[in-house]
């Protein structure tokens, strides 16, 4: 008999996700082939990514993320509050304010309850990268990336980039359609300068308060939302002089709060997790 292995989908304004528990380590899991059938929309669970609970020797536990197609990534900013909602309300760590163990390093996250389940999830994302070494990106490695023109298809286009744990590049205009999204999001994905790609924000500022966020993720492509992805559209905002340093971020999926406290230059996001449903896959 097949061995099954029990998951939980849940999604964080329709950035969703397959979380599975493998206090074991089960290094099986990890195949590439096996998140891919997954995360299939047609063959699978359906899912963005995929999230595995582990223990940790550094934090309360860790977290292991791979994105649809099977790579792996360091940060994800709303499948992390999936995870501390499921992980409180699992039983698995009774804290309304804990530390789990990512590939970007350690998170501190804070939860706010009603009724003793979990209304919202504040997660400290740490310390914004802005030199190109950091994002990564080709060129002089001690170098913002404020307002860069790069040339997409015989097109100017001005970029900020920003690294969340994971590289971001930001263009900011009136309005965009969803060809142009794709197309100049799978163009800069790929483009030469960024070696480990690139995902892509399309940002429409309302006020000094408010934008709105469209989003071209590396390794899935379109998703209704990007937790780092508003983190990176903030600092961004902050620097080109756009945004306040809290704000408010609209994505298709539902907003999320942002801060860039100037204190200690962290980013701060808090939003909703939500689960969908619970089943069984057979490895």
């Amino acid at each position: 008999m097949n061995k099954k292995i029990e998951f939980y989908k849940m999604q964080g304004l329709g950035n969703d996700f397959v979380l599975m528990e493998n206090f074991d380590q089960n290094s099986n899991l990890y195949e590439s082939n096996f998140i891919r059938r997954i995360c299939d929309r047609h063959f699978g669970i359906g899912a963005d990514g995929v999230v595995f609970m582990e223990p940790s020797k550094n934090a309360d536990l860790r977290m292991r993320f791979f994105n649809a197609d099977g790579s792996k990534a360091g940060m994800c900013g709303n499948a992390i509050r999936c995870l501390a909602r499921y992980v409180y309300e699992k039983n698995i760590c009774r804290k309304t304010e804990f530390i789990v163990e990512t590939k970007a390093g350690l998170k501190k996250l804070k939860l706010s309850l009603k009724e003793d389940k979990v209304d919202s999830i504040e997660v400290d994302m740490g310390e914004p990268g802005l030199q190109r070494k950091n994002i990564p990106m080709a060129g002089n490695e001690k170098d913002r990336v404020i307002e860069e023109t790069i040339k997409i298809s015989d097109k100017d286009m001005q970029v900020t980039c920003v690294s969340m744990d994971n590289p971001h590049t930001v263009i900011f205009g009136e309005s965009f359609r969803d060809n142009e999204i794709e197309k100049v999001g799978q163009a800069l994905q790929n483009h030469p300068l960024f070696p480990q790609e690139t995902n892509v924000e399309f940002a429409t500022i309302k006020n000094k308060l408010e934008v709105d966020m469209l989003v071209w993720e590396r390794g899935v492509g379109r998703t209704m939302a990007c937790g780092t992805g508003a983190c990176a559209v903030t600092v961004a905002g902050v620097l080109t002089k756009r945004l306040a340093r809290k704000v408010q971020v609209n994505l298709t999926g539902g907003k999320l709060q942002i801060e860039w406290l100037k204190t200690n230059n962290r980013v701060y996001m808090t939003g909703p997790a939500t689960y969908v449903f619970r089943g069984e896959i057979e490895l």
